[in-house]
């Protein structure tokens, strides 16, 4: 699967770094002097690199843990995000990473010691309210759990922390860390879907809806609480049988009781960000819907937007309590794609 390994020259003795280089012993090694000097040049073609990505091993320095904006999370006063890993091993066309990265490489930061000793910091800030990691907003949690071995390092950190909350942002059906480990009560796998038409269009090298479902369902009898993510909001023909049958699928796949929260995003992207995206796809259709510009943003028109989430709104509400919907609500600044 990896054919090309950069490693930063500091992370060669990296115990991550040399369970890498082992796992791929046919692979081309590069060093290089910071990740940055391979990842960030212009005039890479990510489309292109999507096909084959590169691994980049390198140490993740500075701030390591940023604070998510007041309008996010579920549910939680205190709520943070991290990035262990760059990019996605899918290729979802709605995705705003594709507009926010110059390279499709895989970039690893192998120092999750330092990322687990700042979280422990930030959850000792406040003893009475639980801290909330989200560990999915620049990659997807668990798709590349076996080159990364995320999951399997983390779980026995915040099975010791109560107070600290995890949530695992995902549209994989590879599982196993979680079936082999025993449910933890802080931590929440969230599973993303758009209904079963859209996915096949736009989620490309996804697992198949049903086939994330079986595998969703699984997990929850095992005891795991369970997160929904309908987001993005994609405005579609039959806007509302889809979506009503995607609910249908999802929530008799699964007991009330191993659900968590269900959140709703709309599409909302920064304006450089979308015009990456028309560039790397001309011919997709997606990006010919009903869209304005509203400040730095690209989202669908308000009345569309509206009417597409008060739509899922009172839809979810015939199957979940009220405190366990949450909406990523956007500013013109942000972005909740």
């Amino acid at each position: 699967m990896i054919e090309v390994i950069y490693y930063e020259e500091g992370v060669i003795d990296d115990p991550r770094t040399q369970l890498m280089l082992r796992r791929y012993p046919r692979a081309t090694l590069i060093p290089c002097v910071h990740y940055k000097d391979v990842f960030n040049p212009s005039g890479q073609s990510f489309r292109l690199q999507k096909e084959k990505p590169a691994l980049i091993l390198a140490k993740q320095k500075g701030s390591l843990i940023h604070s998510v904006p007041s309008t996010y999370g579920i549910g939680g006063t205190r709520n943070f995000y991290f990035s262990h890993l760059l990019n996605c091993l899918y290729d979802c066309r709605y995705c705003f990473l594709q507009g926010m990265f110059p390279s499709a490489h895989y970039v690893l930061f192998v120092n999750f010691d330092d990322f687990k000793n700042e979280i422990l910091r930030k959850t000792e800030e406040s003893t009475d309210k639980p801290s909330w990691f989200f560990s999915g907003y620049d990659c997807d949690s668990l798709a590349l759990e076996k080159i990364t071995g995320f999951a399997g390092s983390f779980l026995p950190f915040f099975a010791k922390r109560p107070n600290a909350r995890l949530e695992l942002r995902t549209k994989s059906v590879n599982l196993k860390v979680l079936e082999e480990s025993n449910p933890l009560p802080n931590v929440v796998t969230a599973f993303s879907f758009t209904p079963d038409e859209l996915s096949s269009q736009l989620e490309h090298k996804v697992p198949s809806v049903s086939l994330r479902i079986r595998a969703m369902g699984k997990i929850a009898r095992l005891g795991w609480p369970i997160g929904l993510r309908i987001d993005p909001l994609i405005d579609c023909r039959d806007f509302e049988g889809r979506y009503r049958e995607l609910f249908k699928q999802l929530f008799s796949a699964i007991a009330p009781d191993s659900i968590h929260s269900v959140s709703l995003g709309t599409f909302r992207v920064p304006v450089s960000y979308f015009k990456k995206m028309e560039n790397l796809y001309p011919e997709e259709p997606l990006f010919a819907g009903k869209f304005e510009k509203r400040g730095n943003s690209i989202g669908y028109r308000k009345e569309i937007e509206k009417e597409r989430s008060d739509f899922c709104e009172n839809e979810l509400l015939n199957h979940i309590p009220r405190e366990k919907l949450f909406q990523c609500k956007t500013t013109d600044e942000d972005s909740c794609a």
